[in-house]
């Protein structure tokens, strides 16, 4: 195994630390019981994902199933503010995107809770088969041709990238052991990297009018996003805290580091290949990995976000399998 093979490896675990049913004050217990307008008798608590907090399918006592998230400052200062973006975010998908429906939310300030309908499925399986994800990448094919509904608040992807896309540029002006820690921790490609810093900075540069456009964008689709209902013919694609309007092809580009590293096959290959490429050119597609990678690599050297210890691990492989990707391009 080489040293790239070593880098280009998904963490075991990524998710959040996740609160129990009985963690939850006894007062968003209750408030949770009235907006569900009935009383919990059994949770499956949900095991994937990075957001700290609740989360979990409940059994209520009149038989119906609510899936809840629920979370304070406690477990994450930005947390909060990820709960509220996705209550925003639900009011502006259509009808025909394969989102959970939100069935109802609430926030006094303290405590954010949001009630989707229960979608049944099952996550990808690792490594990716190709079945799954021929599945995966249609549904997201057809997700391109989705718009927002009249009078949305979704961001310009451009926008809500404008500070996240300046990782090589705050690299660069950074303290030397943060390049330190690339090169000691990716091997040949981060060694790559900062050789060639100069550039991805300038590629850095171009990334945020290359993300710009009218599509929904999911902006944060991973395995752990996805779920895959055969019995129906259905993909479901959850978790939309990121959303935003842009480029048709960006959750194509943005998911296939991760794909790459739970062994879907090579991510130049995959993205060429499927319909949404068309119209792409290898200096747009070059910008937005650079972002990409950029944020990633300049994340993963900050310290552990509170309740989230594994995330920084997360960020360092998808920032390789992203470079991976953008040497060869």
């Amino acid at each position: 195994m080489s040293a790239d093979d070593d880098v280009l490896a998904m963490p075991l675990a990524f998710s959040g630390q996740r609160l129990d049913w009985r963690d939850l004050p006894r007062h968003v217990r209750a408030r949770i019981s009235e907006l569900a307008g009935a009383s919990v008798s059994a949770e499956t608590d949900a095991t994937s994902g990075f957001s700290p907090g609740f989360a979990a399918v409940l059994e209520l006592a009149d038989g119906r199933d609510v899936f809840v998230k629920a979370v304070s400052p406690d477990q994450n200062p930005h947390s909060p503010e990820l709960a509220r973006a996705e209550i925003r975010n639900a009011a502006a998908l259509p009808p025909e995107v394969p989102a959970p429906r939100l069935l109802w939310s609430d926030d006094d300030g303290e405590w954010v809770v949001l009630g989707f309908e229960v979608v049944h499925g099952r996550s990808p399986e690792l490594p990716w088969r190709p079945d799954d994800l021929g599945e995966v990448l249609a549904t997201i094919g057809r997700l391109a041709d989705a718009e927002p509904v009249v009078g949305h608040a979704l961001p310009r992807t451009d926008d809500r990238l404008a500070d996240d896309f300046q990782g090589w540029r705050r690299l660069a002006a950074g303290p030397g052991s943060d390049l330190d820690a690339l090169v000691r921790d990716g091997g040949d490609l981060g060694r790559w990297a900062v050789e060639h810093l100069e550039r991805l900075v300038l590629l850095e540069q171009d990334s945020l009018p290359a993300c710009a456009g009218d599509a929904l964008v999911h902006g944060d689709l991973r395995a752990d996003n996805v779920m895959i209902d055969y019995d129906r013919g259905r993909v479901w694609l959850i978790d939309w805290p990121h959303a935003s309007v842009g480029a048709p092809w960006l959750d194509l580009a943005f998911m296939l580091p991760s794909v790459a590293l739970q062994g879907g096959g090579e991510p130049a290959r995959i993205f060429r290949d499927h319909p949404l490429s068309v119209g792409v050119s290898d200096d747009e597609l070059r910008a937005c990995l650079a972002g990409l990678a950029g944020w990633f690599a300049c994340s993963s050297v900050q310290p552990a976000p509170p309740g989230i210890p594994n995330l920084r691990a997360f960020q360092r492989a998808q920032a390789y399998a992203t470079l991976d990707w953008l040497r060869a391009t």
